[in-house]
């Protein structure tokens, strides 16, 4: 095979240049065990599964360590043990009934949206762990060779990578993933680049040569003198890249914070060096219930994450229900399009008390709170919604209101609106999702919704200068945040925070530290006046210096 360049996800900033070694997690089906029933055979598996994970998260550091340990739980959850039995019940056979059981799940988390969608391969990863185990088969072992390696595999669970050697192991490259799977965070960790979500990953073979370029997000197979020369002349340019005077983080211009939704996870979000919480998505206290919670309840788990965050900012989302997140005591007639329906603040229309006993619960926590509260609706429209939601605050105060931009009307209207709150917070997957007709779901509009669309840049900028005119903060804390590259052109346009998962914190922080603020408007106009997202990318990182 000559020469070819394949593209995908880049997570970290170092070249690497190396030989493949391919891993493959293929297994053969033992016979069935004789002597236990199937429900049995499939707990003890599951049990098993537990125990592994257990034993490996005790034996490495985080981020891995809390994300096995979260494995193992899930393993043990009655309701996913539940579901295997009725499974087995029906007729299925042990490990079928693990998967199917899994697989359910893991299709809620998805529909679920944003950081749930992003816990769906876990399901998946414990299934496959318990179905190795029930079957007998070891989990697959890394290669080992003379020299380090660029590991290259279809998918890559914590189980696969925890123990990873950083000088065995050159770069990763994966069919499969995104920019917040697991394993961009265990390879952040470690330090080692890769390329994920790279789909052409399956033609590499075993032993020849290939260039990982992460900030590219590229994958040069049997590249030739001329392309190492060129790559690593640009990676010596990122490389020369300091921390520099007056730069986006230390100058103050951009806040980075964490985005929190899982609340048995908290410690482990507080630990990340944020400034706070820029996104507490609240869904999570209203799930699986058949009536809503009480504000005794939430006051009380409110008053745990304020107090966790003591000193620092925490910006709560009131309840964004609705479309892909439906509750089963807010249940109406079938809308004939839910994410165009009644969602998000529209709830309170016909269930008003949700959103009165939520303001109030907020307000209460934060009466003795020793962090900075602000409450911010999702799902706004109007300037005039946007009046009415402050107007509550008369009677539940916080220290700021808000209102989340994820509906293009609100972008254009910006002026106006920023007039009625006190902040925004630009919610780009929604806002990419409504601006281009595209739902967020369907992987065949992925290039529609790639958030350097230059169009959806343009709106951002909107509320960005919206912000800026009227001395009022404007936080993003979509997907497009953890993204290093683009957090630069985000801060151009105006953000003034940052809010994406922990794990991506630390890129971030080293790209923006080394970044002036005229550099990152010079980009961010490059950015919004190119033709494309992929034209608008190459443009602006050339822009900023960091390829040729």
């Amino acid at each position: 095979m000559s020469y070819a360049t394949y593209g995908g996800i880049g997570i970290g900033t170092k070249l690497a240049l190396a030989r493949v070694a391919r891993f493959d997690r293929a297994y053969q089906r033992d016979q069935v065990r004789e002597g236990a029933s199937e429900i049995g055979m499939a707990f003890d598996a599951m049990e098993a599964a537990a125990e592994r994970l257990e034993s490996l998260a005790n034996s490495t550091i985080a981020p891995a360590s809390e994300i096995l340990l979260a494995q193992s739980l899930m393993a043990r959850d009655p309701a996913f043990r539940d579901a295997v039995a009725k499974e087995i019940d029906a007729g299925v056979e042990a490990g079928a009934a693990i998967v199917k059981s899994a697989d359910g799940f893991a299709s809620q988390l998805r529909d679920l949206g944003g950081y749930f969608a992003e816990r769906s391969s876990d399901v998946l990863d414990v299934a496959h762990l318990a179905l190795r185990l029930l079957q007998g088969v070891e989990p697959g072992v890394l290669p080992v060779r003379e020299l380090p390696y660029v590991l290259v595999a279809k998918t890559l669970s914590p189980a696969d990578t925890v123990n990873l050697d950083s000088t065995q192991v050159a770069a990763l490259v994966t069919e499969q993933g995104g920019r917040t799977s697991h394993t961009s965070v265990i390879a952040r960790s470690l330090g080692i680049p890769a390329v994920v979500g790279c789909a052409e990953a399956r033609l590499l073979e075993d032993g020849e040569m290939v260039l990982v370029d992460p900030v590219a997000g590229e994958v040069v197979r049997q590249p030739d003198e001329y392309e190492l020369i060129r790559r690593n002349a640009a990676n010596r340019l990122r490389q020369k890249r300091k921390r520099v005077r007056e730069d986006l983080v230390s100058s103050g211009r951009v806040e980075l914070l964490v985005n929190a939704g899982a609340f048995d996870e908290l410690a482990v979000i507080a630990a990340a060096e944020s400034s706070g919480i820029g996104l507490l998505r609240t869904e999570l206290i209203f799930m699986d219930r058949l009536e809503a919670p009480s504000v005794e309840e939430q006051i009380a788990v409110y008053a745990e994450v304020f107090a966790a965050f003591s000193g620092r900012k925490v910006v709560v989302r009131t309840l964004d229900s609705g479309a892909d997140k439906p509750l089963a005591f807010l249940r109406r007639d079938k809308e004939p399009n839910p994410a165009l329906g009644i969602r998000g603040l529209r709830t309170s229309s016909f269930a008003p008390k949700i959103l009165e006993d939520q303001l109030q619960a907020l307000s209460a926590a934060s009466q003795n709170a020793r962090c900075e509260v602000w409450v911010m609706a999702p799902m706004v429209a109007t300037p005039r919604e946007a009046r009415e939601f402050v107007s509550h605050y008369h009677k539940y105060p916080v220290d700021k209101v808000g209102v989340m931009v994820e509906i293009p009307a609100l972008a254009l209207a910006a002026k106006r609106v920023i007039d009625e709150v006190d902040f925004a917070s630009v919610g780009t997957n929604d806002l990419a999702q409504y601006a281009f007709a595209a739902d967020r779901e369907v992987s065949e509009f992925a290039e529609l919704l790639d958030p350097w669309q230059p169009e959806l840049l343009k709106l951002l900028g909107m509320v960005g200068e919206a912000g800026k005119a009227a001395g009022k903060p404007v936080g993003v804390c979509g997907e497009a945040a953890s993204d290093p590259g683009l957090a630069v052109i985000l801060a151009g346009l105006g953000a003034t925070s940052l809010s994406m998962s922990s794990s991506a914190l630390p890129e971030v922080r080293e790209v923006l530290s080394s970044v002036k603020i005229r550099d990152a408007r010079r980009a961010a106009k490059v950015a919004v006046s190119s033709a494309s997202a992929s034209e608008a990318k190459q443009a602006a990182l050339k822009s900023l210096g960091w390829t040729e």
